[in-house]
């Protein structure tokens, strides 16, 4: 079990905060599968795009299992600490600033993994964002700028004595993006330099990798992204291996069949049919990926623009798998 300020996770897995993917739908099916906690996608600390229908869908937590925790992207202290307390005000009980995500679009902006070279405005930031509101604060950061660059430690130790209640580090620097291996030794000198919950995050992929992170880095827990795209059952295969040893085998084709078609419903029903089918598409190219290598079904699917037809054309596909599944058997 971990903490963060008084909430106790019923375990040490967190989905972390992705843009176009953590909505609502996608938090409330890993929690349902197993995470112990699920961020929103960031919402941008600029108030004159908090009426629009991004991020208003992005501020949506009806039906969210408390905590609700929000991650603000920003560059500017006061405006930061102003969105904190508009989304404490509307349901959030943590606050998460982002400080990892890589997106050029996103640090051209100095905002994101940008802040961190600028030390002192991070401590800006950190103070006044955890003086602005009575619920938890976590930061979310990377190792560093770059690979001659790393100050994970520095801001760590900076956040710690600002008040933030938790830390999130992804072992890969801004400069790496998404690229190569994450590194965790560098989130272990974090976990060794602060007494705040440390997570480890980046290339946690299997129930024995989760295990591996967790001991090389002794955090308390670990922030898992990309590797749950498609595969929202990959919480509770680490939560049971990490209490059993036991490997659980993948879900078969009938329970993935019910899983995505719960998913792409409730993407219908939250964004309405002409988003909802298009947002639907990339995630059924996720839970698809290993099944359909040629992409054949996927290049028909992205073409209906029915949301009733898209659940058709899935009902068909899996009928189909679960009928060779049977003719093998």
């Amino acid at each position: 079990m971990v903490a963060i300020g008084p909430h106790t996770l019923p375990n040490n897995l967190v989905l972390a905060p992705m843009a176009g993917v953590t909505d609502r739908p996608f938090r409330l099916l890993c929690r349902r599968m197993g995470a112990g906690l699920a961020i929103s996608e960031m919402v941008t600390a600029d108030a004159s795009l908090w009426s629009s229908r991004k991020s208003r869908q992005r501020m949506d937590h009806d039906g969210e299992s408390e905590p609700i925790a929000v991650q603000i992207a920003g560059g500017d202290a006061p405006m930061l600490a102003e969105a904190a307390r508009f989304n404490v005000a509307n349901g959030a009980r943590i606050i998460d600033i982002n400080m990892g995500c890589p997106a050029k679009k996103v640090c051209n902006k100095a905002a994101g993994s940008a802040l961190m070279r600028d030390e002192a405005l991070v401590r800006e930031i950190l103070e006044s964002v955890a003086a602005a509101v009575d619920v938890p604060v976590t930061l979310k950061m990377r190792t560093g700028w770059d690979r001659d660059n790393k100050n994970a430690v520095t801001i760590a130790r900076m956040a710690e004595d600002a008040g933030i209640a938790a830390l999130a580090v992804h072992g890969r620097t801004r400069a790496d993006a998404y690229k190569g291996e994450a590194e965790y030794g560098t989130i272990a000198q974090v976990k060794q330099a602060v007494d705040i919950p440390v997570f480890a995050n980046g290339d946690v992929d299997t129930p024995r990798k989760a295990a591996q992170v967790l001991r090389e880095t002794g955090t308390d827990g670990l922030f898992i992204g990309r590797a749950a795209q498609g595969r929202p059952w990959l919480f509770r295969q680490i939560n049971h291996y990490l209490a059993t040893g036991e490997e659980l085998p993948d879900p078969g084709a009938e329970e993935i069949r019910n899983i995505l078609m719960g998913h792409v419903e409730a993407l219908h029903a939250f964004y309405g049919e002409y988003i909802g089918l298009r947002v639907a598409r990339k995630h059924v190219g996720w839970y698809l990926q290993a099944r359909d290598p040629d992409k054949t079904f996927r290049r028909h699917f992205n073409r209906i623009e029915d949301a009733g037809a898209q659940l058709q054309l899935l009902d068909h596909y899996f009928q189909g798998i679960q009928t060779e599944e049977v003719r093998v058997a």
